[in-house]
């Protein structure tokens, strides 16, 4: 082999490897994250709610009918979980957030029953940006 055409061969070899490493080294992009102002977290929330309590059949939220209030003028977008057969009853659950980062809440009777944990443990992974059911 000519010592160019050695030279040249080599150089490939040289940049080959170099690129290798440089791609080795280069981290992931991030995950991206999830909104955390009020109205996108309550809005993870009403569809992790309709799609794990409602619409899935669930025996604990099957007398039940969710009613979201995510267009609120008072800057607390919220869902409220009223009575199947009576939706104008008052509300059973509220669940409220409002800021940046959205600080949530939820109260109502039902924050009394058994069910209380697992709607707190709900909302803070929907609120995280999760779309589970547990």
């Amino acid at each position: 082999m000519r010592p160019f055409a050695l030279s040249a061969a080599l150089n490939a070899i040289a940049v080959t490897a170099v690129s290798v490493l440089v791609a080795a080294c280069q981290s992931a992009p991030p995950a991206p994250r999830a909104n955390t102002a009020a109205l996108p977290t309550m809005e993870r929330i009403a569809l992790g709610a309709n799609s794990c309590w409602f619409k899935s059949g669930d025996a604990a939220f099957k007398a039940y009918r969710l009613a979201p209030e995510l267009n609120s003028f008072s800057g607390k977008p919220r869902i409220l979980v009223v009575p199947r057969r009576s939706p104008e009853s008052r509300p059973l659950l509220v669940v409220q957030a409002e800021g940046h980062p959205a600080r949530l809440s939820a109260f109502g009777p039902l924050m009394d029953e058994p069910v209380a944990g697992r709607i707190a443990a709900d909302v803070k992974r929907w609120a995280a940006g999760s779309t589970g059911c547990s």
